[in-house]
C-alpha cells in the first residue's frame, strides 16, 4: 500500500495524465471503444436537450474528438479541447469549419460567455489530486457558457464500481499483452497497467477520484449550477445509486 501511495503522488507530480493520455500505449489499449455505443448516446442526448441548430457546443477532455466529431455530423457547430497534444494533432485531421480543436486544460476556460451547451463524457473529470482543482475545473466549464447554457457531465457511480470491481486483468491489443490491476487508494481508484513491448518493460498509472453524487452537487452549487435531471445510463434512465452504471447530470448556468 505504501508503494502504491509512493507511486500514485509521484505520478501526479509529473501530471501523470499528460505522460500517459499522449503515450501511443494509452491509444493502443483503448482502440477498440465502442463508437457505436458512443454514437447512442449522443443520440440519446440530443433528442433529450433539443438543440437549436445554431447552437454553439463545447466537447471538455475530448481525446480524439470521437463525440465532437459525431455531434458535428448532426449538424453543430462545436469546439473540442484536450490537454494531450497528440490527441489533438489526430483529431485535427477531422476538423472542418464547424468543429475545431484546441489543447488546452479544463481548469482554464476556452472561450468566456460563447457555448449553449458543454460536453464532459466518458469519465474525463476526476485525475486531480488536489480537490480545489475540481472546482476549479467546474467554474472553468461554467465560464464557457453563456447564461442559461446546459452542462453534461458522464462520470462513473461510485457504488456500481464498488461493487462491481475486477482488481485484475489480462487485455491483449495486438502483440501488446497489458496487465492491469485495479486498487482503491485514499478516495481514489487507481489503475496500473504494465506491459512489455520491444524488449522494455512499461509501468503506467491511471488515477480518477471517487466522486459521489454528493461531491458534484456541492461543486455545482458552488459554481452557480442548478441541476434540471440525474440520469444513470446511456439510455437516460432515471439515476439509481446502487444499480446504475453511470452518473450523468444535467445542469444550467
Amino acid at each position: 500500500m505504501k508503494d502504491s501511495l509512493k507511486m500514485q503522488n509521484n505520478q501526479d507530480n509529473i501530471n501523470w495524465f499528460e505522460e500517459w493520455f499522449d503515450s501511443e500505449y494509452y491509444h493502443l489499449l483503448y482502440k477498440n471503444r465502442d463508437d457505436n455505443e458512443a454514437e447512442y448516446f449522443i443520440n440519446n442526448l440530443i433528442n433529450y436537450l433539443k438543440p437549436k441548430k445554431e447552437a454553439k457546443m463545447l466537447d471538455i477532455a475530448c481525446g480524439k474528438g470521437r463525440h465532437a466529431i459525431f455531434i458535428n455530423k448532426q449538424g453543430y457547430t462545436i469546439d473540442a479541447f484536450d490537454l494531450s497534444e497528440n490527441s489533438i494533432i489526430e483529431a485535427k485531421k477531422n476538423e472542418t469549419d464547424s468543429l475545431k480543436f484546441y489543447i488546452n486544460d479544463i481548469r482554464e476556460p476556452l472561450k468566456t460567455n460563447y457555448y449553449e451547451f458543454a460536453f464532459n463524457i466518458f469519465t474525463s473529470f476526476g485525475y486531480f489530486t488536489d480537490e480545489k482543482d475540481n472546482q476549479k475545473s467546474i467554474n472553468s466549464i461554467v465560464k464557457c457558457l453563456k447564461n442559461d447554457g446546459i452542462l453534461v457531465i458522464d462520470f462513473l457511480n461510485v457504488n456500481y464500481i464498488l461493487s462491481n470491481l475486477k482488481p485484475r486483468e489480462e487485455k491483449q491489443v495486438e502483440q501488446v499483452t497489458f496487465n492491469i490491476r485495479k486498487e482503491i487508494v485514499d478516495g481514489f481508484i487507481i489503475k496500473h497497467i504494465e506491459f512489455k513491448d520491444k524488449e522494455r518493460n512499461y509501468h503506467f498509472t491511471e488515477q480518477v477520484k471517487l466522486i459521489r453524487l454528493a461531491d458534484f452537487k456541492n461543486y455545482f452549487k458552488n459554481a452557480g449550477l442548478t441541476i434540471l435531471e440525474i440520469l444513470g445510463d446511456y439510455s437516460l434512465n432515471k439515476f439509481d445509486e446502487i444499480n446504475s452504471e453511470r452518473l450523468i447530470i444535467i445542469a444550467k448556468k
